[in-house]
C-alpha cells in the first residue's frame, strides 16, 4: 500500500500582536503547508492561545552548520484566511515604517489597526461574513441607483484656484498641500471637488477628522454629494459589527470613500487615490496609548510613497506644517501652501473685542465678577442677540460645575485620594468626580475635616455658567454640550440638531463645539476664561490657545446675511498680550512668526526633534530610579553626544489611580540621529524594565510628544 508524502512545509515569518517591551521577536516563524503571500491574514498558535497573525514574508531556514545543531520546533499555521485578499505592499511598508519610527513592534502596529472583531474569526465565520456584506452592499446599489445628487454650489475665485493649483499636479510623488483657509472658507466644498475627481478616475478618497462628534455631519455632506457612492466610516464610537463591515468594504474596494478619525489613516484601502485630513492642527490627531502615532504625519508619509496626493487643511495650521510649507530658503518647502483667506458670500470675519477684566473690576468690583460670570458688557452682548433672534456661543473648556470644593473654615478641598489632582463637583448628581482615574462619591454633607457645613465651590465649569447664565438671561432658552451632556449615544446629534433648528439661542460649550459646526445663526461667541494657557510650562499652549479661539470665533456670522454684525469677545486680565493683539487682526500669520522665532531661539520643535521616556511606579523612587540608569544607559551608545538627555522629572500630573508617573525628555537637531539613538536604546530598556531595583508596572516611549 503506498503511502501519501507529506505536504512540503514552508516557513513563514508572521506578525503577532506582542508589544515591543516582549521578550519574544517581533516577528515569528510558523510552519505552513502553502507560501502564502505577505500580508494573508492567518490563525497561529501562541503560548495557549491561537491568535490572529499577518504573513510578513517567507522566512529562511536556518544553516544546521551554525549553532549547536539544535533546530528548534516550530508550530504550525492553523489555517489562513484566502477568503481575504492580502494586504497591499504599501499597507505593510506602511505599519514597518510606523512601527520603527514610533519605537514599537509591527504586529502591535498592524494587529491593532484592524477591526477587533476580524482578529477573532475564523474562515468559515469570515466567509459568511463576506456573503452577508455582499448582500448589504447589493442592496444599498440598488437604492442608490434611484438618487439623484444635488446640484453643486458655485465655486468662490479662491475656490477655483485652489483646485485648479491641486488639478495642474502632475502624477507621481508630488509634496501635501496645506490648505490654509478662514474659517467659513469653504474648505470642505474642496475637499468634495477633489475627491469627485479621484472617484471619477476610479480611485478610492481617505478623509480624516479628529474627532468623532465631526463624522457624522462630514459623512451626511459626502452622502449628500454621492448619493450613488458607498461610503463607510471608521472609528471607536461604531458597534464591533459596523466597525468590521465598514472595514471589510475598505479592504475589498467597495467602499468609494472611508470618513474616520486618527484610526482610518490605516485603513487598507486597494485603490487610494486621495488622503484629506480636516482640521490638521487638532492634537487629537496623536493616539496617546499604545503605539502614540501621529495619524497626520503617517498620512503624510503614506502619500508620498504610494504616491497620492495629500490635503492638509486648518484656519490655523499647525507651526510644523506652517513650517514645513514656509520659503525653501528659511527651512521650509516640503508642502505646497494653498490660501483662502475670504468667506464663502464674501461674509466678514467677526469683530474680536477683548475685555479688559482688570477694568471692569475697577468699574464694578470684584465681587462683581465672582458673582457673575460675564462682565456687564458682554452680558449686554448677550441680550441684544436675544433681542435679534440671534444664537450665542459661550466658550469654557472646563466641564462639571466647579473644578473644586472647598472649605471656608479649614481650608479643605476635593483632593482626588489616588490622583495628584481635584475631584470636580458636578451638581446635577451631587458628585465628586475625578476625571482622571474615575472614581465617583456623593458630595459629602460637611467637611470632612473639621464638620463645617459650609463647603463652597471654587471656580467655574460649563454647569454652573449653564445655572448662571439661566438666572441672568431669563427667558432665553440656554444649552449645554460637553463630555457630560453628550454621555448617552445620540445625545449629541440630537443637541446639534436642536441648535440648527433655532431651538437654543445661547449655548454653553467646550472645545467640542469650537470647531467644524456650522451653526448659521450665531452671531456672537464668547470666551470666558481663556487666560490659563498664556503662562503654561507647555511650550505649544499659546499655539492651542489661539486656534481655540480662532476656531471658536469661525462659529460666528457663518451666513454672510450676518456676519456684518458677528463678533467674538474675549474676556481677560491680559489684555494687552500678543496672542490677542493678532487675534483682533486675525493675523495667523503673524501670530505664527512670532512663536517660530521664539522656538528657533529656544530650539524646540520643529527646529528640533523630541522623545519622551514616560516610566509608572508605585512609588516616585522607583520611576526616578529607572529613568536615572535609562540616562545612564543612553550615555554609553554611539551617537550619544549628538542628542541632549534631559534629568527625569515626575510627570505634571504625577500620581493618577495610585501610580507614580515620570518622564525624561531626550531631544535632538536631526531626525535621523533621534532615531538612530532610540533603536539601539530600546533592546537595553527592555532588558533594564525586568531587573528588580528599577522595575515599573509600564514604561513607554513616546516620539515626537505633543505634551510635556
Amino acid at each position: 500500500m503506498d503511502i501519501p508524502a507529506p505536504p512540503a512545509e514552508h516557513r513563514l515569518r508572521v506578525l503577532v500582536d506582542l508589544p515591543r517591551h516582549s521578550r519574544l521577536e517581533a516577528v515569528l516563524d510558523y510552519l505552513a503547508p502553502e507560501p502564502w503571500p505577505a500580508g494573508t491574514l492567518v490563525r497561529v498558535p501562541l503560548g495557549k492561545r491561537e491568535v490572529c497573525g499577518i504573513v510578513w514574508g517567507l522566512a529562511e531556514a536556518p544553516d544546521p552548520a551554525e549553532g549547536d545543531g539544535e533546530t528548534p520546533v516550530l508550530r504550525s499555521v492553523v489555517q489562513a484566511l484566502t477568503d481575504l485578499p492580502p494586504f497591499s505592499h504599501g499597507w505593510l511598508r506602511l505599519v514597518a515604517f510606523a512601527a520603527a519610527y514610533y519605537q514599537r513592534s509591527p504586529g502591535e502596529v498592524a494587529l491593532s489597526a484592524l477591526p477587533p472583531d476580524l482578529r477573532d474569526l475564523e474562515a468559515v465565520q469570515l466567509a459568511r461574513r463576506l456573503k452577508r456584506l455582499d448582500k448589504a452592499l447589493a442592496a444599498a446599489t440598488k437604492a442608490a441607483a434611484q438618487a439623484v445628487a444635488p446640484e453643486r454650489p458655485a465655486l468662490s475665485p479662491e475656490q477655483q484656484t485652489v483646485l485648479d493649483t491641486l488639478a495642474s499636479v502632475p502624477q507621481g510623488p508630488s509634496p501635501p498641500s496645506l490648505l490654509f483657509g478662514a474659517t467659513g472658507s469653504g474648505k470642505t466644498e474642496v475637499y468634495l471637488r477633489e475627491a469627485e475627481r479621484v472617484l471619477a478616475a476610479g480611485r478610492q478618497a481617505l478623509v480624516l477628522v479628529p474627532e468623532i462628534n465631526l463624522t457624522p455631519q462630514l459623512e451626511a455632506r459626502f452622502a449628500a454629494r454621492f448619493p450613488d457612492r458607498c461610503i463607510v466610516s471608521l472609528h471607536s464610537g461604531l458597534t464591533p459589527a459596523q466597525r468590521l463591515q465598514h472595514w471589510l468594504s475598505a479592504h475589498l474596494g467597495r467602499a468609494d470613500l472611508v470618513l474616520g478619525t486618527r484610526m482610518a489613516v490605516f485603513a487598507s484601502m486597494p485603490r487610494l487615490g486621495l488622503i484629506v485630513v480636516d482640521e490638521e492642527h487638532d492634537p487629537s490627531y496623536k493616539q496617546q496609548e499604545g503605539a502614540r502615532y501621529s495619524a497626520r504625519d503617517l498620512a503624510v508619509w503614506r502619500g508620498r510613497h504610494e504616491q497620492v496626493p495629500v490635503l492638509l487643511g486648518s484656519a490655523t495650521p499647525s507651526l510644523e506644517s506652517w513650517y514645513n510649507a514656509g520659503p525653501a530658503e528659511a527651512g521650509g518647502g516640503r508642502y505646497r501652501r494653498l490660501v483662502m483667506p475670504s468667506r464663502i458670500g464674501g461674509g466678514a470675519l467677526p469683530a474680536v473685542r477683548v475685555v479688559d477684566l482688570a477694568r471692569i473690576a475697577a468699574q464694578f468690583g470684584k465681587q462683581a465678577l465672582r458673582a457673575h460670570p460675564l462682565a456687564p458688557p458682554l452680558l449686554d452682548a448677550l441680550r441684544e442677540r436675544l433681542g435679534r433672534g440671534e444664537q450665542s456661543l459661550v466658550l469654557l473648556n472646563r466641564r462639571g460645575y466647579a473644578p473644586v470644593l472647598h472649605c471656608t473654615s479649614c481650608g479643605w478641598k476635593s483632593a482626588c485620594p489616588h490622583c495628584s489632582a481635584w475631584r470636580v463637583f458636578h451638581k446635577l448628581d451631587r458628585t465628586l468626580r475625578c476625571h482622571h482615574c474615575g472614581i465617583t462619591e456623593r458630595v459629602p454633607r460637611a467637611c470632612p475635616d473639621c464638620g463645617d457645613p459650609d463647603i463652597q465651590p471654587m471656580g467655574r465649569g460649563t454647569e454652573r455658567l449653564e445655572e448662571q447664565l439661566a438666572d441672568l438671561l431669563p427667558g432665553a432658552r440656554i444649552g449645554r454640550i460637553d463630555a457630560d451632556s453628550t454621555r448617552a449615544k445620540g445625545s449629541l446629534a440630537e443637541q446639534l440638531a436642536s441648535v440648527h433648528a433655532g431651538e437654543v439661542d445661547v449655548l454653553v460649550g467646550t472645545q467640542m463645539v469650537a470647531k467644524g459646526h456650522d451653526f448659521r445663526r450665531m452671531t456672537l461667541v464668547a470666551a470666558v476664561q481663556a487666560d490659563a494657557a498664556l503662562f503654561s510650562s507647555d511650550f505649544r499652549a499659546p499655539e492651542r490657545l489661539f486656534s481655540l479661539l480662532m476656531q471658536a470665533g469661525g462659529r460666528a456670522g457663518r451666513d454672510a446675511a450676518l456676519a456684518g454684525r458677528s463678533e467674538v469677545w474675549i474676556q481677560t486680565w491680559h489684555p494687552e498680550h500678543a496672542l490677542y493683539a493678532a487675534l483682533r487682526r486675525h493675523d495667523y500669520e503673524a501670530f505664527a512668526a512670532s512663536q517660530l522665532a521664539e522656538r528657533e531661539s529656544a530650539g524646540m520643535p520643529p527646529f528640533s526633534f523630541q522623545a519622551l521616556l514616560r516610566a509608572d511606579a508605585r512609588t516616585p523612587e522607583v520611576a526616578l530610579a529607572f529613568l536615572e540608569a535609562a540616562a545612564l544607559r543612553a550615555q554609553d551608545l554611539p551617537g550619544a553626544s549628538e542628542v541632549l538627555i534631559y534629568p527625569p522629572v515626575p510627570a505634571p500630573i504625577h500620581r493618577i489611580a495610585d501610580v507614580e508617573r515620570a518622564q525624561m525628555l531626550v531631544e535632538a537637531s536631526g531626525r535621523v540621529a533621534l532615531q538612530r539613538l532610540l533603536a539601539q536604546w530600546l533592546p537595553g530598556l527592555r532588558a533594564q524594565a525586568s531587573e528588580s531595583t528599577t522595575r515599573v508596572l509600564r514604561w513607554a516611549l513616546d516620539v515626537d510628544p505633543l505634551s510635556i
